[in-house]
C-alpha cells in the first residue's frame, strides 16, 4: 500500500499536502443484543439456634441442592415437666428429603450434633465432620443401633468438599473442643460465611490458632453474608485464652494442700480436661472420670490422640478407696447443677461411691448457663453445709467461654467485609446486640437480618429477603418417646404439678344401668386426704348427685356425664380450696 506521507510535502497521489488532517469513522460490528443478567438466589432456613441457646440447625437451598448445617439438641427448662431432651422440627427437611444431600457438622459439642440421631432415623444422607466430631458422633449413633447405617466422612481445615451445587471449604477456629471449623459455602450466587462457635485464642491449648488468613482472603474477594456466633456478644472486650485457665488450676491445688481435689466442668471441654491431667500430674496425684459423657470423652480423645494422658494417671472410680485424699483428683459432670448429674448426687449424699467431707476441695469450673443459675446455687448451697470448700463463678479464673466476645466479633466482620450480616446462635438479647455491632463496624441496616427460627430467607447481590415461614419448633424427647408428648400433655403435666389430681370411680350395671359401685373419690397432689375429710365427703355426695341426674335406664351419654363430673367437681374444689385441680372421671361397667 502507498505511503500517504511522501517527501517534499506530497501525498501519495502527487498533490501537495494541505496540512489538514482527516478523521475517519468506521462502523461498529454489530453485536447482538444480550438478555439481561439473571439473578441468582439462595435460600437459608433456621430451623433452631435463633432466640435460644443450643438446637442449633441450618439449612442451605440453592437451585434443587439442599445441605444441612449442625443438628442440636436443648436441654428442657423448669417449663417442661418430665422432658429429656428438646430437638428440632424436621418437618421441613423430611419434605425436601429428595434435594438433601449431606449434613456438615461444625463440631462435637451437644447443641450440634445431639439431634443428629433423631434425624438420621427419618433421612439418610452423608455426614461430614472432623476426626473428634465423627469420633462423638459414632457414640451417638452407637447408641440409636444406626452406626454402620450412615456413612460418616471425615474432613479437616482447608479441605473442599460439593454437595450438588454448592462447594464448601472448612476454615479451622478456636473454641472450647478441639477440631472446630467454620464455614465458607459457595455457589453461584456467591459466598457466605459462617462461622459456627468461635473465639480468638492467640496461645490455644492445642497450639493452631484460628485461620483468620483463610477468612481475610474470602474477605478480599467478596463475601455475601456472614452468618455469626452471637452467644457472648453482650461481653465487651476479648475473651480469654483457655491455657489462663490451667494458670489458675496450678495456684487451685497448691491451695488445695492435702485435701482430694474435685473438678466440675464441661462434659465435652476436653482442652479442660487435659489441664486438669497435666496438673494433676505435676502434683502426683491420680485422677478418676465420674459421669458417663465426661468417660466416653475421655476414651474417645485418648484414643484419637486429642487427650494426652500419661501411664498410670487415670484410675477407675472404684479404687479411689485405696489411695488417699491427697493423691486424688477426681473430675465430674453436674458444673450446671443439672438434677441427675455427679456432682448433684455427691452434694445431697446420694452418690453411691463418693461421699464428701470437710476434706474435699472442690472446683466449678463453668460459668452458669443462663437459667441453670438457681440449681447452681442450689449445689454450692449443700456442699458448704457438708463443710466442703468451694471454689465457683468468678472467684478465681476457673472458666473461660469459647466463644468471642465484641472485639472479636468485630475483628471477624471487619475482616470479612460482608455485604449482608446475620447475627446467629443466640437469645435475642444476644442477636440484637451482635447486630449493633454490625450497625457501628458501618454495615447498612438494611442489609443486616435479625432471624427467628422458621424463617425462609433469600439473598442475592442486590437484596435480603424474607421468603416465607417453615416448619420449626421444638420435638420433645420423653425417654424413647420422641414427639409422642406435645402442648396437652405439658399442660396436664404443669397442672399435676400444680394442683394435683382427684379421681373419681363409679362401676354400672350393664343390666339396670344404674351404678352398683362408689363414686368413690380419690386424691394425689391436692389435699392431705385424712385432714380434708369433710371436703372428701362433700366431693363424692356432689358426684353421687351428679351420676343420678344423668341416669336414665341402660342408656347412658357417658360423655356427658364426665363433663358434668368435672365441671361441678372443679366448682367445688375451687371455691373451698381456690385451687383447680385435674379432675379424672373413671365409669366402667360391669
Amino acid at each position: 500500500m502507498p505511503n500517504k506521507n511522501m517527501p517534499n510535502g506530497r501525498n501519495a497521489y502527487g498533490k501537495r499536502n494541505s496540512g489538514k488532517r482527516y478523521i475517519t469513522y468506521r462502523k461498529a460490528p454489530y453485536k447482538k443484543p444480550q438478555p439481561p443478567k439473571v439473578q441468582e438466589n439462595v435460600r437459608i432456613a433456621f430451623l433452631g439456634g435463633m432466640n435460644e441457646i443450643g438446637k442449633n440447625m441450618t439449612l442451605y437451598q440453592y437451585k434443587n441442592d439442599m445441605f444441612i448445617v449442625d443438628c442440636g439438641l436443648a436441654f428442657p427448662n423448669a417449663d417442661l415437666p418430665g422432658v429429656d431432651l428438646v430437638i428440632p422440627d424436621f418437618t421441613y427437611v423430611e419434605n425436601n428429603v429428595d434435594k438433601l444431600r449431606g449434613i456438615i457438622i461444625t463440631h462435637g459439642h451437644e447443641d450440634h450434633i445431639g439431634g443428629l440421631a433423631y434425624l438420621l432415623k427419618r433421612v439418610n444422607v452423608p455426614i461430614y465432620a472432623t476426626k473428634l466430631t465423627i469420633g462423638l458422633i459414632k457414640g451417638k449413633l452407637e447408641e440409636h443401633n444406626l452406626l454402620g447405617k450412615v456413612k460418616l466422612v471425615e474432613i479437616k481445615p482447608r479441605d473442599n468438599i460439593t454437595l450438588g451445587e454448592f462447594n464448601i471449604e472448612m476454615i479451622h477456629v478456636n473454641h472450647s473442643i478441639p477440631d472446630a471449623v467454620g464455614l465458607a459455602i459457595k455457589c453461584g450466587a456467591g459466598v457466605i460465611i459462617q462461622t459456627g462457635d468461635f473465639k480468638i485464642d492467640t496461645t490455644p491449648v492445642d497450639g493452631d490458632m484460628i485461620d483468620l488468613n483463610r477468612f481475610a482472603d474470602y474477605g478480599r474477594r467478596g463475601v455475601l453474608a456472614l452468618l455469626s456466633d452471637s452467644t457472648n456478644a453482650e461481653r465487651p472486650g476479648y475473651t480469654l485464652s483457655e491455657k489462663s485457665v490451667g494458670e489458675s488450676f496450678e495456684k487451685l491445688f497448691r491451695m488445695a494442700k492435702n485435701k482430694r481435689i474435685v473438678v466440675a466442668t464441661f462434659a465435652s471441654n476436653i482442652h479442660r480436661v487435659q489441664q486438669i491431667i497435666d496438673v494433676a500430674e505435676s502434683r502426683n496425684r491420680k485422677v478418676a472420670v465420674l459421669g458417663r459423657s465426661l468417660e466416653n470423652l475421655v476414651n474417645v480423645g485418648s484414643e484419637l490422640g486429642y487427650l494426652n494422658v500419661p501411664e498410670g494417671i487415670l484410675i477407675d472410680i472404684n479404687m479411689i478407696r485405696n489411695y488417699p485424699d491427697e493423691k486424688l483428683v477426681l473430675i465430674t459432670t453436674g458444673s450446671q447443677g443439672e438434677p441427675m448429674s455427679a456432682l448433684t448426687k455427691m452434694a445431697f449424699g446420694e452418690h453411691k461411691k463418693v461421699n464428701l467431707t470437710p476434706n474435699d476441695y472442690v472446683i466449678i469450673s463453668a460459668t452458669p448457663i443462663p437459667g441453670n443459675e438457681k440449681m447452681v446455687g442450689n449445689v454450692v448451697n449443700e456442699l458448704m453445709k457438708r463443710g466442703v470448700d468451694v471454689i465457683y463463678e468468678n472467684m478465681y479464673e476457673v472458666h473461660v467461654s469459647g466463644h468471642a466476645c465484641q472485639e472479636e466479633l468485630k475483628l471477624m466482620m471487619g475482616i470479612v467485609k460482608p455485604k449482608f450480616f446475620i447475627p446467629a446462635h443466640g437469645e435475642q438479647k444476644h442477636l440484637q446486640k451482635h447486630a449493633d455491632l454490625a450497625r457501628a463496624m458501618g454495615i447498612e441496616n438494611e442489609n443486616i437480618y435479625v432471624a427467628d427460627n422458621g424463617d425462609l430467607i433469600e439473598l442475592n447481590e442486590d437484596s435480603l429477603r424474607k421468603v416465607k415461614t417453615v416448619e420449626s419448633g421444638e420435638i420433645y424427647v420423653d425417654g424413647i418417646g420422641v414427639g409422642d408428648v406435645g402442648n396437652i400433655v405439658i399442660s396436664d403435666r404443669k397442672k399435676l404439678s400444680k394442683d394435683g389430681i382427684i379421681i373419681v370411680v363409679a362401676t354400672f350395671d350393664s343390666a339396670t344401668g344404674y351404678a352398683v359401685s362408689g363414686p368413690d373419690i380419690v386424691s394425689r397432689g391436692f389435699v392431705y386426704v385424712r385432714e380434708n375429710e369433710d371436703l372428701m365427703n362433700e366431693a363424692r355426695d356432689l358426684a353421687s348427685q351428679v351420676i343420678d341426674e344423668c341416669s336414665d335406664g341402660k342408656y347412658h351419654d357417658w360423655n356427658y356425664i364426665k363433663t358434668k363430673l368435672r365441671d361441678e367437681l372443679s366448682k367445688l374444689m375451687y371455691d373451698r380450696t381456690k385451687r383447680s385441680p385435674m379432675i379424672l372421671p373413671i365409669l366402667m361397667e360391669i
